[in-house]
């Protein structure tokens, strides 16, 4: 590639050098169980996060995302059975604290962790 922009360069021609390669998406799928989430992966690198709730169960389920010492809250709205709903965010690196905050549930056992890390630094 570089040696392909010096040649552009010399025949006075504009080179396109490509752009920073953007932070992968990580996924979570949410699966909704009464009264308990089971998480497809309990840690992430830090960055986009595609976060999914699936509803196995028989009654409805919200999803409630917080970090730790955080103040941001993200919330997915409730989700009848049988049905999905996505939340793409960005997370920063920490312990998430996820529940359902319909009637008692996350006092039933509803609730899970997400760790979020610090990316690895990649080698060139």
């Amino acid at each position: 590639m570089r040696r392909l922009g010096l040649v552009l360069a010399a025949l006075g021609c504009a080179a396109v050098v490509p752009a920073q390669a953007a932070a992968p998406l990580s996924r979570v799928q949410v699966v909704a169980l009464e009264f308990h989430y089971r998480l497809s992966r309990v840690r992430i690198p830090a960055g986009p996060a595609r976060i999914e709730l699936v509803n196995f169960g028989q009654d409805e389920h919200d999803l409630r995302l917080r970090r730790v010492g955080g103040t941001a809250v993200y919330q997915l709205p409730k989700v009848l059975p049988g049905e999905r709903r996505i939340l793409t965010v960005r997370l920063k690196p920490g312990l998430y604290r996820l529940s359902c905050t319909v009637a008692d549930h996350a006092a039933r056992g509803m609730r899970a962790q997400l760790r979020v890390r610090r990316p690895q630094p990649t080698t060139a």
